[in-house]
């Protein structure tokens, strides 16, 4: 399986903690409130585009709100492909980290 760019490992795992409230907007926030970073919607939106496109999340349109002036949120799921990436990033780290010190300690 092809490794995961790190932009969208963060977007894979913003969308698994938000559950049935990763959209774009709140992966967003999810992700700059957890790094401390600043990310531009681009640099959210198209991961979720291009995660969608190859079948690691799944998109679906929710119902119109005021709010957005009769537009709809597009929601996002991981798919067992989305998982399956996760896993596979999660063990390759698993094995590059090992033996490594906390580094934090030495800072």
């Amino acid at each position: 399986m092809k490794l995961l760019l790190r932009s969208e490992e963060l977007v894979l795992l913003a969308v698994w903690h938000l559950g049935d409230n990763a959209y774009g907007v709140t992966v967003r926030r999810y992700l700059m409130a957890e790094t401390n970073q600043h990310f531009s919607f681009a640099s959210v939106y198209d991961p979720l585009d291009r995660l969608t496109r190859q079948g690691f999340l799944k998109a679906t349109d929710g119902a119109p709100t005021k709010e957005r002036g009769g537009r709809r949120r597009r929601f996002f799921s991981l798919t067992d492909k989305g998982l399956g990436a996760l896993a596979e990033v999660q063990r390759v780290n698993a094995v590059l980290w090992q033996g490594v010190p906390q580094l934090a300690n030495r800072l």
